[in-house]
C-alpha cells in the first residue's frame, strides 16, 4: 500500500512549463511536520495534501520550507488529479476546505476555473531593503496580507529584473509581485512573483498573486476579465474574472508523472 502522488504542471497545457506541483492523496490525517518533510523531499514550489471528508476535501499547501495559507496553482493541480484519478466525475465540482475558507474548482471546457478570495492591496511605503533588492523605480507600490505589489513602467523592465534574493528575503512579507501592462495585444498584463522568504526565489506561475492582480488591474483598465501572462522562465497563462469579493482564475493543467509514497515514509513523526 502507498499514498498516491502525482506531479502536475499548472497554468499550462504543455509539460515542463507552467508551475509544477505535487499532489498527495491521503487516506488519514497526517501531522504538519510530516507533510513539511514530504514537501521538502519533493522540492517544488508547492506540495498539496488532499484528505476526503464527506463531500469536501481538506487541502493544505506546503513549500519546501513553510505551510502557506493560499496557493492557486496547487489547488488547480489538486482538482485536475481528482478528476484524472476518477475520484470525481468530470461534471462534479471539486470543493476544498482550506486555511482561506471554502475554495471550489469546475471544469469549463479544456480549462479549470478556481473560485478564490480576492486579495486587494492598499498603497504602502517602499521599504529601503525592497527598493535596493529590486533596483527599479516603481510606478506604484501596494501591499495586501501576503505580498507587496510593485507596478513598473514596462514589460521590458519587468523581464529584465534581476533581484537580490538574499536581500529580498529580509523583507517581512510572503512575496513580491511585480507587474506591468503587456507589450502583446494577446495579454492585458504580465507579472513575476518572487518569494525567497518562503523558499522560492521566483515562482513560475502564482495563482494567489492574481487574486491581488485582478482587483489592481480592474481599477486601472476598467474591466472585470483579463488574460494574463506570468513571465517566468517557464511561463504560464491565467484567465482572471472578478466577481465581487471573489476571483475566478482559469488555467489548464497537464500530468507529468504519477507515483506512490512507500509505506516506510508514512510515519507521522
Amino acid at each position: 500500500m502507498g499514498i498516491p502522488i502525482a506531479q502536475v504542471d499548472a497554468f499550462t497545457d504543455q509539460p515542463f512549463s507552467g508551475n509544477p506541483a505535487v499532489v498527495c492523496l491521503l487516506d488519514e490525517p497526517m501531522e504538519a511536520a510530516w507533510m513539511q518533510k514530504v514537501a521538502r523531499e519533493m522540492n517544488l514550489s508547492e506540495t498539496a495534501f488532499l484528505l476526503k471528508e464527506g463531500a469536501l476535501f481538506h487541502l493544505r499547501w506546503f513549500t519546501p520550507t513553510i505551510e502557506v495559507d493560499l496557493c492557486g496553482h496547487a489547488t488547480l493541480a489538486g482538482a485536475h488529479m481528482l478528476w484524472e484519478w476518477g475520484i470525481l466525475k468530470p461534471d462534479e465540482q471539486a470543493r476544498f476546505q482550506t486555511k482561506s475558507g471554502l475554495l471550489t474548482a469546475d471544469k469549463k471546457g479544456g480549462w479549470i476555473e478556481l473560485d478564490l478570495p480576492a486579495e486587494p492591496e492598499k498603497e504602502a511605503p517602499f521599504p529601503p531593503a525592497l527598493r535596493k533588492a529590486l533596483g527599479v523605480a516603481p510606478k506604484y507600490i501596494g501591499k495586501n496580507r501576503f505580498d507587496y505589489l510593485i507596478e513598473v513602467e514596462s514589460e521590458e523592465v519587468l523581464r529584465k529584473l534581476q533581484p537580490d534574493f538574499g536581500l529580498l528575503a529580509t523583507v517581512p512579507c510572503r512575496g513580491v509581485i511585480v507587474t506591468s501592462r503587456s507589450d502583446s495585444d494577446r495579454f492585458d498584463f504580465v507579472s513575476r512573483t518572487f518569494a525567497p522568504r518562503a523558499g522560492i526565489n521566483e515562482d513560475p506561475v502564482t495563482g494567489s498573486a492574481h487574486c491581488c492582480l485582478g482587483p489592481f488591474w480592474k481599477e486601472r483598465l476598467g474591466k472585470n476579465t483579463f488574460l494574463a501572462y506570468q513571465a517566468s522562465a517557464r511561463g504560464g497563462v491565467v484567465r482572471v474574472r472578478l466577481a465581487g469579493d471573489r476571483v475566478q482564475l482559469g488555467g489548464k493543467a497537464v500530468t507529468v508523472s504519477r507515483g506512490t509514497l512507500l509505506s516506510q515514509s508514512f510515519t507521522k513523526h
